[in-house]
């Protein structure tokens, strides 16, 4: 049986290397690759990040300019390690800003918080919401909310509904608006602060309290911010994609593109990769400004299966008049105060390069970033290949997995202009490179 580590959270970083060491297999200089990433002036900051922290996971930290959103141009920093997301996204941007960029629409930026509680009292009892119970919950929480409200925030409504799956199950949904905040502390402790008045309340009415108490089960945050949704779309005559189809009509391009997207929309396993190509935009840049990229997906996933089949987030259509469009439609629950948004050095500057924006406009300049993605992809995908572009940009990876030195990355580049990109290719030719190189 495998030893189990006791208090390893209480030992300092040098004991915790150390007990990994005499516990498991671990390569000998397993203390040394990690001191290589520590950071030599804010190592504490990032070691308060999280829990039993031994050293840094860098990414690239890379930029895609000429995002022109809401008529207002943008250098969108992105955070992500695959190859060809942001050349993507780049290449997406500069056309569409000489298109009329991306316009975008914030539908609403509610966000919400749930107090889960066994009842045996009848379904039908909160048609209507009593007020009495909204005005002594939101008087619980007052000290709690008093700030947030002088931002232009506050609790925007509740009510409660019946869990029709399970027998005696009840929700409490209240509504929340975070302005510039992410929130997820506030709604949390608002929510916990409302458990005791919401018992009491059962307890003492006088319709409610023949069916004894209630049992909180818990209470927290939904990530499934369907109040808090933007659209960004995009749109230009059909004659204008002509430099996504250089060896096809923009007519013929325009409506394989569409069916592209019609796959999407009806297949769900065409969906999820659909899906998974508008979140590398949006992860990218979600991660670069300190946000909560796997609550903005697991969001957007369930979105996408809102109607009973998991379906593409974005939409084609191509007017009678030959104007083609491309929208997506998303739930982005963003903040650009709070959290690592500006506790970490890069997320706070991330912010700063995008103008210091509102909450609300990060959420636009994230969906553009994923629609920008989407339509290189899509626009790849029915042409060259999505692999033509990607392997290519993949090459470094690959020459850098095989030690490749700089004159053997210039000439791997020059080689492969005109060749197809495997890693046994990139192998094949280091090997006779190489060998040359010694014969000579």
């Amino acid at each position: 049986m495998s030893r189990i580590i006791k208090g390893f959270s209480k030992l300092t970083r040098e004991e915790k290397i150390k007990k990994l060491q005499e516990t498991y297999e671990l390569p000998d200089d397993f203390p040394d690759r990690l001191a290589r990433y520590r950071h030599s002036g804010q190592q504490d900051l990032f070691d308060d990040f999280s829990e039993n922290t031994l050293s840094n996971y860098f990414l690239p930290f890379g930029v895609a300019p000429n995002f022109l959103i809401d008529d207002k141009m943008y250098v969108v920093p992105m955070v992500v390690e695959e190859s060809s997301v942001v050349a993507a996204a780049s290449r997406a941007a500069s056309f569409w800003a000489a298109n009329g960029g991306f316009k975008t629409k914030i539908i609403d930026s509610l966000k919400k918080g749930h107090i889960w509680f066994k009842w045996n009292g009848p379904k039908i009892s909160f048609d209507t919401f009593p007020k009495t119970l909204e005005n002594k919950l939101t008087e619980a929480v007052s000290s709690i909310t008093a700030n947030m409200e002088k931002r232009g925030g506050g609790i925007r409504g509740m009510k409660i509904l019946p869990l029709e799956e399970m027998q005696t199950i009840f929700q409490l949904e209240v509504y929340f608006e975070t302005v510039d905040s992410m929130g997820a502390n506030f709604i949390n402790s608002c929510l916990e602060g409302m458990k005791a008045p919401l018992q009491e309340f059962f307890r003492t009415q006088e319709d409610f309290k023949q069916y004894g108490d209630i049992e909180i089960v818990m209470a927290i945050l939904s990530n499934y911010t369907t109040e808090c949704i933007v659209t960004a779309q995009v749109e230009c005559p059909v004659s204008a994609l002509k430099p996504f189809a250089p060896e096809l009509s923009p007519e013929f391009f325009a409506h394989r593109f569409k069916t592209a997207m019609d796959i999407a929309w009806m297949d769900t396993s065409r969906a999820v990769t659909h899906n998974k190509g508008i979140f590398n935009g949006t992860d990218a840049v979600i991660i670069a400004t300190g946000n909560d990229f796997r609550a903005a997906e697991a969001a957007g996933h369930a979105w996408a299966a809102k109607d009973g089949q998991y379906r593409s987030l974005s939409k084609c259509e191509i007017s009678e008049k030959g104007i083609f469009k491309m929208e997506l439609t998303i739930p982005l629950a963003l903040g650009t105060v709070g959290g690592l948004t500006r506790l970490h050095p890069l997320a706070g500057l991330a912010i700063e390069m995008l103008g210091n924006p509102s909450a609300t406009e990060l959420m636009s300049i994230a969906a553009s970033a994923g629609l920008a993605n989407n339509f290189s992809a899509v626009a790849s995908l029915v042409t060259t290949g999505i692999q033509k572009g990607h392997m290519k940009l993949h090459l470094i990876n690959l020459l850098n997995s095989q030690g490749a030195s700089a004159i053997e990355k210039e000439a791997a580049a020059n080689y492969f202009k005109t060749r197809n990109v495997s890693a046994r290719a990139v192998e094949e030719f280091l090997e006779n490179f190489r060998k040359q190189r010694n014969e000579q």
